[in-house]
């Protein structure tokens, strides 16, 4: 089966809305320094990215959770990959994420970072499928809401391939 990708986000759009998100969280955490959770793989684009447009202090810090594999549509299984190299505790955390899509992941890390004693955590996702999700969970900052249809570029991958797009595009199978 062969697929293409068609252009969803341009590369300019993607800018110029990270950098609305930088002016954002640089707002709500003014005086104060913010620790980022980058989840792995995807979302490295993005953070970094992201991090550059942050005016108050950033520190961070990566972990890997999946439930995809190799396919196209979420397990349901949550399995972390690597986990944070530092302790959360007392820290204001934002989750870092490149899709919310059934909010599976989310809600799982969510949890299980909270856990750990943040000051607060809230969660900053690039692109938003809301139509897909399954378990009720609060995203805090949104780049762009899709359609329900599979995506990559800028990090996000078909089968480890297509992240380094500089655009978001959607995947067409013929």
């Amino acid at each position: 089966m062969a697929e293409s990708v068609r252009r969803l986000l341009s590369e300019e759009e993607v800018d110029k809305r990270i950098k609305e998100l930088g002016v954002m969280i640089s707002r709500d955490y003014a005086g104060k320094s913010v620790h980022l959770v980058c989840i792995l793989k995807g979302a490295v684009f993005f953070m970094c990215e992201l991090a550059k447009r942050i005016t108050v202090p950033v520190t961070m810090d990566f972990m890997s959770a999946s439930s995809y594999g190799s396919a196209t549509k979420s397990s349901g299984v949550v399995k972390i990959v690597k986990d944070l190299d530092e302790p959360l505790k007392d820290r204001d955390v934002i989750i870092v994420e490149d899709i919310v899509d059934s909010g599976r992941t989310l809600a799982y890390l969510g949890k299980m970072l909270y856990d750990r004693g943040p000051s607060s955590i809230r969660i900053c996702t690039l692109l938003d499928k809301p139509e897909r999700r399954v378990t009720d969970v609060k995203v805090d900052y949104v780049g762009f809401e899709i359609p329900d249809e599979f995506v990559v570029g800028y990090g996000l991958d078909y089968d480890q391939r297509y992240r380094n797009l500089p655009f978001i595009g959607v995947v067409e199978f013929s």
